[in-house]
């Protein structure tokens, strides 16, 4: 018996709101959270262009001690698990914790730990502080999140670069169909706005000036953000039978590898794990189909994304609705696969497509309908969230509505 995996519960943290509500409302309103900040670590400082989250204080006091004293990335995986888990109103009991898998990545873990660590013993002659290691190991938001809620089945962190939520979703996906799990608290969370990590990217000269413009001729570089996204996945007969509100089916995952480069996209990757993820999915009209596109706005990736999309859907490329939200959130890095997949779903649910903000110039090499700088309403069937990751990591999640 084939078993199939619904959506009842989403979490966001985003620099466009920090719940699902205000997220997509910053969405379908073209808001771009893109501002210009300092940070510094004593005698440093940078200025650069970034997507932050916040005014979270209050709510971080009320997770409890524990996570009061954790790295930034688990804090902001609770908060997002707070609002998925209330949604689904799924309760833990002996016997579900121990079926309920709990997989949350992340691309870099504790940076803002690090950085913070490393000052203290270079600059300021200070021993590190005694819970540095459990603040910045990957696993900690996972692990924070089956100690918060009691779960007791296969918990791990993904770390895959910018693919990392997309994976997230999947292997937990994987789980349940497989019947190793009934249910799982899935995403992905990062928080690295520090002045280790952005002076580090800023090194790559793939930062964008002043902000980020996917798809448009003019784009430069991206724009690195921070926040979390996190679903509560079931098996589909489970949440029936519960009464459970379901959100929609998730119908397809693809993943593979380039094989060829750290840096470099490739056409055939991407479109591989595009065609990996609709292979049991039957799309009747081309017009009925949205694409959250990985869409960084940087020169390579841009035009590399377009020609794979165009691969897999032949002419009917012509008729989806493509976009990017990384023009209004900045890239979320690991996180991106999560937070974007809630807005491909929103998409899906809401009949309305968000935009690609700060689109200016059209480019010959990306000839898409890229829903340029207004969203439009759009009855959608199939939602597709692309992540491709540095590293030549290829991760494709698609929707169903039911």
């Amino acid at each position: 018996m084939s078993r199939n995996v619904v959506v009842t519960g989403m979490g966001a943290v985003t620099p466009l709101g920090a719940s699902v509500a205000e997220f997509w409302d910053g969405l379908t309103a073209g808001r771009c959270a893109i501002e210009k900040r300092d940070y510094s670590a004593d005698r440093f400082s940078l200025n650069v262009p970034v997507a932050p989250v916040d005014g979270l204080e209050a709510r971080i006091k009320n997770l409890g001690v524990q996570l009061m004293r954790a790295d930034r990335f688990s804090q902001l995986a609770a908060l997002a698990a707070e609002e998925a888990v209330a949604q689904s109103g799924l309760e833990f009991d002996d016997a579900l914790s121990a079926r309920t898998a709990c997989i949350i990545g992340t691309g870099i873990g504790g940076q803002s730990t690090f950085d913070e660590g490393y000052v203290s013993m270079l600059c300021r002659e200070r021993r590190p502080h005694p819970l540095t290691i459990l603040k910045l190991i990957p696993n900690a938001a996972a692990s924070h999140l089956t100690i918060k809620y009691g779960v007791k089945g296969p918990s791990f962190a993904v770390s895959s670069a910018c693919a990392t939520g997309a994976h997230a979703l999947g292997v937990t996906a994987e789980l349940i169909k497989s019947g190793a799990a009934d249910a799982g608290i899935a995403g992905a969370s990062e928080a690295i706005l520090c002045y280790g990590a952005l002076e580090a990217w800023r090194a790559m000269h793939i930062l964008a000036d002043e902000t980020c413009r996917p798809f448009s001729k003019n784009r430069n570089g991206l724009v690195i953000g921070e926040g979390a996204g996190v679903f509560i996945l079931e098996e589909e007969e489970h949440a029936k039978k519960r009464g459970a509100e379901i959100i929609c089916r998730l119908s397809g995952f693809g993943m593979n590898a380039d094989g060829k480069d750290m840096i470099n996209p490739d056409v055939n990757g991407a479109a591989g794990a595009m065609k990996m993820a609709l292979k049991d999915i039957d799309i009747a009209d081309p017009k009925s189909v949205y694409v959250n596109a990985h869409g960084t706005g940087t020169l390579l990736n841009d035009p590399t994304e377009t020609k794979a999309i165009r691969d897999v859907f032949g002419a009917g490329a012509d008729d989806l609705a493509v976009s990017s939200t990384k023009s209004m959130h900045g890239h979320l890095l690991g996180a991106a696969g999560g937070v974007e997949s809630i807005a491909a779903i929103l998409a899906l649910k809401n009949g309305v497509v968000p935009p690609t903000v700060n689109y200016d110039e059209p480019d010959p090499e990306c000839d898409l309908d890229y829903v340029p700088n207004k969203a439009k309403e759009r009855d959608i069937a199939v939602a597709l969230s692309n992540s491709f990751a540095f590293g030549g990591l290829n991760a494709v999640i698609a929707f169903e509505k039911l």
